[in-house]
């Protein structure tokens, strides 16, 4: 199965120039050929931090855009990782060990599998 590892970090902290950050930083720069390695990565993208971003919604036919993305948080979501696990607990440690959940956090969602049924609400 895929999960998705989303990965929120506050830039100030991440990157402000202390010890732990750049240790997580350096350590960062061969974090998907370790999840190769182990044969969990599929796919990875960082992203920029959000003042480049924009939010867009559609109502009534209607779209509306506004800059940067909805936060009352000082952490952003900075980058995803797509990885393949047996199961929630296997995904949970392998995302555990990216450098970065030493500096914020990092949630692990399973992918939606199209070829099943959606859930009941």
């Amino acid at each position: 199965m895929r999960y998705a590892c989303l990965i929120y970090y506050d830039p100030r902290k991440l990157f402000g120039g202390s010890p732990e950050a750049q240790a997580a930083l350096e350590q960062c720069e061969g974090y998907d050929e370790t999840l190769k390695e182990s044969g969990h990565f599929v796919a990875a993208e960082a992203l920029e931090l959000p003042e480049g971003s924009m939010t867009l919604t559609v109502r009534d036919g209607k779209m509306s855009a506004v800059d940067g993305p909805f936060m009352e948080t000082r952490d952003m979501l900075g980058g995803i990782i797509v990885i393949e696990a047996a199961d929630l607990n296997e995904a949970v440690r392998v995302a555990g060990g990216h450098p970065l959940a030493k500096i914020g956090a990092i949630e692990v969602r399973p992918v939606v599998d199209f070829s099943t049924p959606p859930p009941q609400f």
